[in-house]
């Protein structure tokens, strides 16, 4: 899942993107709140973390103005900011979690998912297919009772699939879900990672779960 965190504190970002990142988050960043709205509008997110203040743009203002646009992509702001009037604030423009800094990274990953199961897709605590069962919490797989060993972006382009089962999935879909703002739409890397994928998931099963959807993409489903 892709997630932009609009925080002007260099230094905390880079430890929260190391976090989220290694929890199999594709993520971008932004370091005020003119660039956090631009992104948070053009861009397809699965959450923005948001911090309130901001250069150039607050965090209550980014929030109020992507609600008038439209957006409705969750955000949990993430701010030193700890008075119920600034929760009030923050959660009357749009927002939808808040939490106070300092925080505990356990505890921003469980805010995370609990948002992102709200966002109206079936976001349940575990996922299953069949004999597949994936838990985005605990970043576990297993089939028939098999373990399965996947890397974080494996993990993530899995759990994608897995979100939209039985629904056809787009290459351009898996790059802007799982990848970051920099990378390269043209290369193979979605083929490689699911092919990788297929072999992993498959291997060992009579009934094939991982379909190619010629000329679109890729689907996870009982049936092709």
């Amino acid at each position: 899942m892709r997630i932009l965190l609009i925080e002007d504190d260099r230094r905390l970002s880079t430890v929260i993107v190391k976090g989220l990142v290694e929890d199999g988050f594709a993520v971008d960043t932004a370091y005020d709140g003119e660039e956090g709205e631009y992104l948070a509008g053009s861009e397809p997110y699965d959450l923005i973390i948001l911090d309130l203040m901001l250069p150039k743009k607050d965090g209550i203002s980014v929030t109020r103005n992507l609600r008038e646009k439209g957006v409705r992509t969750p955000v949990l702001i993430l701010t030193a900011r700890s008075e119920i009037g600034d929760k009030v604030k923050g959660l009357d423009a749009g927002a939808d979690d808040y939490m106070v800094k300092p925080f505990s990274f356990l505890e921003l990953r469980s805010r995370i998912h609990a948002l992102m199961r709200r966002d109206g897709t079936d976001r349940s605590p575990v996922l299953r297919l069949d004999t597949l069962e994936v838990n985005p919490l605990e970043h576990t797989v297993r089939r028939t009772g098999r373990t399965i060993s996947l890397t974080p972006k494996e993990f993530a382009v899995l759990e994608l699939l897995m979100r939209h089962k039985d629904e056809a999935v787009t290459r351009t879909m898996i790059t802007e879900h799982v990848w970051d703002y920099n990378f390269d739409s043209f290369s193979n890397v979605v083929d490689v990672f699911v092919s990788t994928l297929r072999k992993k998931i498959d291997r060992g099963s009579v009934k094939k779960l991982i379909h190619t959807v010629h000329g679109v993409g890729y689907k996870i489903g009982t049936s092709a």
